[in-house]
C-alpha cells in the first residue's frame, strides 16, 4: 500500500508539472495570438520575442503586450495615431488659426 502511495504521489506531481508547463506556454502566447488577430505587421517580431522572454523569466512580456495593443488593425493604423490632414484641411486650419490670432491682439 506504500508504494501505490509512493508512485500515486509522484504521478499526481508530474501532470501537475505538465499542466503548469502548458500553462506558462499558453500565457507567453498572448501576445502573438492579439497581434494575429489584429493583422499587427510585427507579429512574428511579437511571437520570436515572446519565446525569449520565456528564457527571461517573461520580463518581456509586458512590453509585448504593450506592443500588441498598440496596432488597430481595422485602421490599419496604431492607436495614438491621429487621422493625417488633407492639404486643402491644412490651409484653412492655418487660416482659422491666423484669424483667431488677429482677433486676439485686437
Amino acid at each position: 500500500m506504500n508504494i501505490f502511495l509512493d508512485y500515486a504521489s509522484l504521478s499526481i506531481l508530474f501532470i501537475v508539472l505538465l499542466i503548469f508547463i502548458y500553462g506558462l506556454i499558453i500565457v507567453h502566447d498572448i501576445p502573438y495570438e492579439m497581434a494575429l488577430k489584429r493583422n499587427h505587421p510585427h507579429a512574428e517580431a511579437i511571437h520570436v520575442a515572446g519565446w525569449i522572454s520565456l528564457f527571461f523569466l517573461h520580463v518581456l512580456w509586458p512590453f509585448l503586450w504593450i506592443w500588441a495593443s498598440m496596432y488597430n488593425g481595422d485602421k490599419q493604423a496604431w492607436l495614438g495615431e491621429k487621422d493625417k490632414v488633407s492639404a486643402q484641411e491644412y490651409s484653412s486650419l492655418v487660416a482659422r488659426i491666423n484669424e483667431l490670432e488677429k482677433q486676439i491682439k485686437e
